[in-house]
């Protein structure tokens, strides 16, 4: 089956890389950027949007509080990356926020956290190509007609792009978001220009429409809810910021420089993006209301059903560029795959997490060990099939979904810098040295602010976000936290039951005997190999064991065995019910009450086969008998292999296979070892 299965798997994720070959995946800044920042440098695609959703509640004279959102969101962002900063040169090791609050708040602050991050990466997964698909579907109908089918297929292949490697799939990604990160600023600077410099009239499409206030004369604490709603809508942008504090080892060395560096781009980038799209909007005006068909009004009559609410960043360029231009079909096109790509960030964010949790047992082991292509491969597949399942549930419907968003990532946020204000404390409680307290008094007191202005986001979040979906995501972050709570009782039940005690008890007691059994269907070249292994271990007592099923078979057997003068003793079960395997683990566990000090040492020869479909034709009883036998104690179940010609043929194709030469490489000549590989053939 494996050989049936690794063509398809070379062909889509690529040959298999040598664990020396992981130095080679490492990541230059220019990359990095891409892979880990491509969320929050995509969020300016939507989040100025969802800023205006809310404000039209109000109606359009409420869009004059979007510059102060922006303006918070701005402090915010800022705050947030100098605070990563610290994080990022205090804990490199790649635990980023799960590490940071473990170390300094314990075990279960840290488990929150991760159960926050990993529920924030999976919705990361869900809203951005929930909301990538969107974008393509109002210039394609038939992929808005199954968004859904449409959305887990693009799951699946941005799974493929990234078992592939990082290196790799940060390559591929590199290219839509430097196009979109360069269209935007683009658009920004010929907006500029044009409404500064050359006093052109910039309108949008939707300039001359009105909106329809359900709330008419929001003043008082009402207002205040509304704009604070509004401002935690805006703070999708930050989402994704701590997927380069959990991936600073996959950066090259220096790793903290370059990844504080990186931190620092990303926030200059997403803020000036953020901020240009929201006053082009105001300038432009934009209008944009929740529900559109009814609200949105084009000479005082609602637009109706019909109607396409295109995002803000699509009506911004069609005023900047012109509708239908080159550069306003470019920047449409980058921002529908990078909404696609913001994906990739959680795709690096959530195996790396993964695998520190695996390697803390709060989560299976196999999500810890890396895969052909040196990637977390399990991680991969286990946040592609979380979000698919999300997506499926929701439809692809992104305005269902984000109102799900940015709660767990503001969680970790706040007790990542609670964490980093008790590291500094604890360091500045032993450090003498001058300009390093000077340093760490100046970093604590960014984790103290950014602490301060996280936690108040994330009680404005869950006051405005809460009825709207956002317990869904608490919920999920139950699961997370109840699930690997009890993978970790689990690890930790094993591991004390199987320690070896300080003093020799019972266990390091040799069995007084070993008891031989070897399985015999029929007297053959196999059963005669088995017996002569078994023979070889000197057991105390060695018997074959047969089950009678068909007497006349039974009665041959022992006329056989008898003829042949084999030398073992044959014992003959009876089987009425013409089972196998219950009549054998009785007379094991029979034998086990008798003498409960001794071993059972059971021998069962098996065929070995060339082919998959071979596999269903034999060995099916050894299998559910090796099953069995493995819950019984003092049982140990040896397999005697008998390799039949299938199988030496498989394996004279498969050394074939690796002896073969591709065409020219007799004039390319023999391929170059590796260094290691040479000085090891030398010895």
């Amino acid at each position: 089956m494996s050989k049936l299965t690794d063509l398809p798997k070379r062909i889509l994720i690529g040959q298999a890389l040598r664990s020396d070959k992981l130095g080679e995946t490492l990541l230059p800044k220019r990359i990095a950027l891409p892979v880990f920042a491509s969320d929050p440098l995509s969020s300016v695609a939507y989040a100025p949007g969802e800023v205006l959703l809310v404000l039209s509640v109000a109606g359009v004279s409420a869009y004059k509080f979007s510059p102060w959102i922006a303006v918070a969101v701005v402090v915010l962002m800022f705050t947030v990356v100098a605070s990563y900063r610290q994080n990022v040169h205090a804990y490199p090791s790649g635990g980023g926020d799960y590490e940071v609050a473990t170390t300094n708040l314990g075990p279960k602050a840290g488990l929150t956290v991760a159960s926050a991050l990993l529920v924030d990466y999976v919705l990361t997964v869900a809203v951005s190509i929930s909301s990538g698909i969107e974008n393509l579907g109002s210039a394609v109908p038939f992929i808005i007609e199954h968004k859904t089918i449409c959305a887990v297929v693009v799951i699946v292949l941005l799974t493929l792009m990234n078992l592939r490697g990082v290196k790799e799939s940060g390559k591929l990604f590199a290219i839509p978001t430097y196009v979109f990160v360069g269209g935007v600023f683009l658009m920004i600077a010929w907006g500029a220009y044009r409404g500064l410099v050359a006093g052109d009239s910039m309108k949008a499409p939707t300039a001359d429409y009105t909106i329809h206030a359900e709330h008419q004369g929001l003043a008082g604490f009402a207002l205040v809810f509304l704009l604070l709603r509004a401002f935690s809508s805006g703070c999708a942008a930050l989402t994704g910021v701590e997927a380069i504090s959990n991936g600073v080892p996959a950066f090259r060395k220096p790793k903290s420089k370059n990844a504080a560096t990186t931190l620092a781009l990303m926030g200059g980038l997403a803020v000036t993006m953020f901020c240009g799209i929201i006053g082009l909007a105001m300038v432009t005006k934009v209008r944009m209301a929740e529900n559109p068909a009814t609200d949105l009004l084009k000479n005082g009559v609602p637009v109706g059903d019909g109607y396409t609410q295109n995002p803000v960043i699509s009506q911004v360029a069609e005023a900047v560029f012109g509708n239908g231009s080159f550069l306003f079909i470019l920047l449409a096109a980058a921002t529908a795959l990078v909404l696609f790509l913001a994906a990739n960030t959680a795709y690096n964010g959530f195996p790396l997490l993964g695998s520190i949790l695996a390697q803390d047992r709060y989560l299976p082991r196999q999500l810890h060990t890396r895969g052909d292509r040196l990637a977390f491969s399990n991680g991969i597949v286990l946040l592609a099939g979380a979000a698919a399942v999300l997506v499926y549930i929701y439809g692809a419907d992104s305005t269902k979904l984000i109102q799900l968003y940015i709660v767990g990532v503001f969680v970790s946020f706040t007790l990542s810098q609670i964490g980093m204000v008790r590291h500094w404390n604890r360091h500045l409680a032993t450090e003498t040295d001058p300009a390093k307290r000077r340093h760490m008094i100046r970093s604590r007191a960014i984790n103290t602010f950014g602490g301060f202005l996280t936690g108040l986001v994330l009680v404005v979040v869950l006051l405005t976000k809460f009825t709207h979906g956002a317990w869904v995501a608490l919920l999920g972050m139950v699961i997370f936290y109840a699930t690997m709570t009890a993978i970790r009782r689990h690890y930790d039940r094993v591991a004390e039951e199987i320690a070896l005690a300080e003093e020799p008890g019972e266990h390091a007691v040799r069995p007084s005997r070993v008891h031989s059994i070897v399985l015999v269907s029929k007297v053959h070249k196999p059963t005669l190999r088995a017996l002569g292994y078994a023979k070889l271990m000197r057991s105390d007592t060695l018997e074959a064991l047969s089950i009678s099923v068909d007497p006349a078979e039974t009665k041959a057997l022992r006329e056989e065995w008898h003829n042949r003068g084999v030398d073992v003793p044959l014992k003959i079960l009876d089987s009425p019910y013409r089972e196998i395997t219950r009549p054998v683990i009785d007379y094991v566990k029979s034998l086990r009450k008798e003498s409960p000090r001794d071993v059972v040492s059971v021998y069962i020869p098996e065929y070995v086969v060339g082919h998959w479909y071979e596999h269903l034709l034999h060995n099916q009883s050894a299998l559910r008998l090796k099953g069995r036998l493995l819950f019984t104690p003092g049982v140990m179940v040896t397999s005697v292999p008998w390799q039949l010609d299938s199988s030496e043929a498989a394996r004279r194709r498969a050394r074939k296979r690796a002896e073969w030469n591709a065409p020219g490489a007799v004039r390319r000549g023999p391929v170059a070892q590796p260094r290691k590989e040479k000085a090891a053939t030398k010895k």
